[in-house]
């Protein structure tokens, strides 16, 4: 005898791409349709719900009786190490190839009145790279939003692959277009980011092979997207106008939600803000030693989940900071270097000493609103950026891979809130950009962007502003659209 299920509120399967800049966003995209009276159940894989469960504790993932969590598996072979962020070439192709069963199976299983205890699933909410969850919600006959956790410009980047790839611009022809100056080719034929370089769009494409992983896979889930019922991105419309134009001409209709946790701290329900999803330990301490430290005084690095460097960039980058003189907050993740733990030189531990603090994880939303954050070198993520823009913090932007090179682009230019650091770290460098940004001219014209921006993200994501209106709209016109 099944159990009697609560009374049919609206269900929506929530399903983020399994890497940690993906899993913040969409759990906050959650939180939202939770607040607005739908069942949640969120899907995590069971590589990372066993990551979660080790840094949050045994309970974290409990859920309330209307937010359950849920897994599935990756397709990856089990590994040894079990707190690092997986390989992700390998990761897309084993999710495209063999998640869809599963998730289908547990959309019947969600379904089945013997076997679930919520409604029936009304709608999905999938990550934009998991879009075999189209397929799922086409079977079932519900409507399907893909959320693409990138900025409009990187997701605007992405979708440009196939044209890149007829024509003739990518696979490059060999290595050496990647040193040659061919990066520095102006692509002028994309509305919305008029002028990009080469190097400027999403760093996939600078590839010598024809069968390229990440070209192919970032083809594929961009077509596919073209069936979602909506799109939905963390930005905000006077951010990105020109570019969210652009994408409004060719793909399903778009809902600007951002800065998403901004929008997410409207809602007054507690149980919910103690919803979290960081994947690393977070180290309080960062909070109280900033504390100590004068308004506008210190310089916060963090890299991001993924980016990884050589042991000779991080010496460069400590010794930039150290020279500088400046305070600063630097987030060193066990796996930042290459193939081993990352280790800084003593002399720079001894040098730095009271001036430079070291952490291995931090509620970062918290600390780029802290008062003593002058600003930012990071490593350009969408989330990074962001979060930046909420604090009114001016960035120097180190981009790794993927759309962080774009969103770079967008920073440095079109939104006068950044300065690029060279790929190839110099201490030099670090430590007279690090100075300009600080106390220089350049730095005090970022700062009065950033901080004109930041302005502007609150009024959208607050009351009557778009993203705040566009919400009510996605769950009216889309979610709950019969």
């Amino acid at each position: 005898m099944g159990s009697i299920r609560t009374s049919e509120k609206p269900h929506a399967v929530c399903i983020p791409y399994p890497a940690q800049g993906h899993i913040n966003p969409m759990l906050n995209v959650a939180k939202l349709l939770h607040h607005k009276g739908f069942h949640i159940t969120f899907v995590n894989t069971e590589y990372n719900h066993r990551r979660l469960l080790k840094s949050r504790g045994p309970h974290s993932l409990d859920g309330l009786p209307d937010f359950r969590y849920e897994t599935i598996p990756d397709g990856l072979p089990p590994t040894v190490d079990t707190d690092v962020t997986q390989d992700i070439p390998a990761l897309c192709q084993s999710t495209t190839k063999t998640c869809l069963p599963h998730f289908r199976e547990l959309l019947y299983k969600l379904n089945d009145p013997a076997l679930s205890t919520g409604p029936p699933v009304t709608c999905i909410v999938s990550d934009g790279c998991m879009s075999f969850t189209v397929e799922a919600a086409e079977e079932f006959g519900i409507p399907e939003v893909l959320f693409w956790t990138t900025s409009a410009c990187g997701f605007l980047g992405y979708t440009k692959y196939k044209d890149l790839v007829e024509k003739g611009l990518v696979p490059l022809k060999d290595a050496s277009y990647l040193t040659n100056g061919f990066l520095e080719t102006t692509i002028d034929w994309i509305p919305g980011m008029e002028n990009v370089r080469f190097k400027d769009l999403p760093s996939f494409v600078r590839t010598t092979d024809p069968n390229d992983q990440m070209v192919k896979f970032v083809i594929a889930e961009t077509e596919r997207g073209l069936k979602a019922s909506a799109i939905i991105i963390n930005t905000f419309e006077a951010f990105e106008k020109p570019v969210l134009d652009s994408l409004s001409s060719f793909l399903p209709p778009i809902y600007t939600l951002g800065p998403l946790h901004l929008t997410v701290n409207q809602i007054s329900d507690e149980r919910l803000k103690s919803m979290h999803s960081n994947l690393w330990k977070e180290e309080s301490e960062c909070i109280d030693w900033l504390d100590s430290k004068r308004p506008n005084s210190v310089l916060y690095v963090n890299f991001g989940s993924i980016t990884v460097m050589t042991p000779k960039q991080l010496e460069e980058f400590a010794w930039g900071l150290a020279n500088s003189r400046y305070d600063f907050l630097w987030i060193v993740r066990p796996d930042l270097v290459l193939g081993e733990s990352a280790m800084l030189p003593p002399e720079f531990v001894t040098e730095t000493e009271g001036r430079g603090m070291l952490a291995s994880w931090c509620s970062q939303e918290q600390i780029l609103k802290h008062a003593a954050i002058a600003g930012f070198l990071t490593h350009s993520g969408w989330n990074s950026t962001v979060e930046s823009v909420c604090g009114g913090v001016p960035m120097i932007c180190w981009p790794f891979f993927a759309e962080q090179q774009t969103n770079c682009w967008f920073s440095c230019g079109e939104w006068g809130i950044g300065m690029e650091i060279d790929s190839n770290v110099r201490r030099e460098e670090v430590e007279r950009q690090v100075r300009e940004l600080m106390e220089g001219e350049k730095g005090k014209e970022m700062k009065r962007k950033a901080v004109e921006w930041k302005e502007k993200a609150e009024e959208a994501a607050g009351p009557g502003g778009s993203s705040y209106v566009n919400l009510d709209k996605l769950v009216t016109e889309v979610l709950m659209s019969k």
